[in-house]
């Protein structure tokens, strides 16, 4: 496998609202659709099998960038934003949060009575994969979630999410099946973090001659493996400081939004007239789309296009928001019947911020000032969090005489 392995986050409980959980759905069915577009159905995958790039994908949908609620609002947001294109994508998501879950193996024989699939192969995948994350790797997370997402050739990728009780960290799993060999001989690949000690994982080398006694019923012990899996582990502070951003690569964005003179870009007037705070949200887009591997190692970056619903690092600006997903979507429409201007415009905004990225020089002592700045214009942008609804819940709770007034 590749680019797969694990992420541990803090738990957030809580319901994402309805007003974001569509807004999600939106801009995630363009995003997937303009990667499928530029670069198929398996590099989606691939792409979901990497922790930090999910992370990230996560943060610029507008949810907490370090929290376990990515996993299930993110999951949530592509089965509904995907399903109903199945046919057309060729990619179709399963699976899902508690009783979710359970339905996965109806849900791939399903699909695979629609594609010619064999569905009882889909079905073992699937259930091997919780069983070692669950089971032949003892942790200390219970999987509560767990995806399956599929495309129409039978290539796959596991997302699923464990609960350690003790400690309220939630623990991601990533799976891909390109390149996959064994359940059971080291399937997590490229799994990085703070070591944490010794754990109980028959899915090391080293725990070869214990799966040859269990499977011979030699009644022996297997010993604890001496290996560690390696994890990206997110910190519990809730706020996005500047330590957990590379500034370099934010300033380089904002540069090119704020401090650039756009019509000095001929490739760019195509989008012009959406305003920097827009540019800014599509140029982190673009690097969702267009980024490579290494450009994701700071997931909280990418909460700088769409805040976070909770308002760290500021409130969710639902017109930029709408506005992005409106011209991500008519690019990619435009795309499908060979109009690329638009798609290549957007392309090339995560190519300039590189060429800026290069020389530039960040301050930081500016983020605390951009962060103002984000608050400051919060109104204007249409700014909302969660908080907000729990206050107009508790004022019709203090004063119901008022839900009666209409207008």
């Amino acid at each position: 496998m590749q680019r797969s392995g694990t992420a541990d986050l803090p738990l957030h409980h809580g319901r994402v609202p309805p007003w974001l959980a569509n807004r999600m759905a939106r801009l995630g069915r363009a995003i997937s659709e303009a990667i499928v577009l530029e670069f198929g159905k398996n590099e989606f995958l691939l792409r979901l099998s990497d922790p930090l790039w999910f992370q990230s994908f996560g943060a610029v949908l507008g949810m907490d960038w370090h929290s376990s609620g990515i996993t299930t609002s993110v999951v949530g947001a592509l089965k509904r934003a995907i399903n109903p294109i199945s046919k057309d994508l060729g990619i179709y998501v399963c699976g899902g949060r508690g009783r979710h879950s359970r339905q996965t193996p109806n849900e791939l024989l399903h699909i695979a009575d629609q594609t010619g699939l064999n569905g009882r192969h889909l079905v073992r995948c699937s259930r091997l994969s919780a069983k070692v994350d669950n089971t032949a790797i003892q942790d200390g997370f219970q999987i509560y979630l767990h995806s399956f997402i599929l495309t129409d050739e039978g290539k796959w990728a596991v997302i699923q999410q464990g609960l350690n009780n003790r400690n309220g960290y939630a623990r991601r799993y990533h799976w891909h099946s390109e390149q996959f060999e064994s359940f059971v001989n080291e399937p997590h690949t490229s799994i990085v973090g703070s070591n944490q000690g010794l754990i109980f994982n028959l899915t090391d080398h080293q725990a070869d001659p214990a799966r040859n006694a269990m499977v011979d019923f030699s009644g022996q012990h297997p010993d604890r493996a001496a290996a560690e899996i390696r994890k990206i582990h997110m910190p519990s502070h809730h706020d996005v400081k500047v330590k957990d951003v590379d500034m370099k690569r934010l300033g380089s964005v904002l540069a090119l939004a704020y401090d650039t003179e756009v019509d000095n870009f001929e490739n760019l007037l195509l989008i012009k007239g959406l305003g920097p705070r827009t540019l800014q949200s599509l140029a982190l887009v673009s690097e969702i789309i267009y980024g490579t591997p290494s450009r994701f190692e700071d997931p909280a970056r990418f909460s700088f296009a769409h805040g976070g619903k909770d308002g760290h690092p500021f409130p969710v600006p639902t017109k930029v928001f709408d506005k992005t997903i409106h011209t991500l979507r008519t690019a990619v429409e435009k795309a499908k019947i060979g109009m690329t201007d638009k798609k290549d415009a957007i392309k090339s905004l995560h190519t300039m911020a590189l060429r800026i990225e290069k020389d530039f020089q960040p301050n930081a002592n500016n983020y605390d000032k951009l962060i103002e700045r984000e608050w400051a214009m919060s109104n204007q942008f249409g700014g909302r969090t969660v908080f907000d609804e729990k206050s107009r819940q508790a004022r019709r709770r203090k004063n119901p005489g008022q839900q009666l007034k209409l207008f």
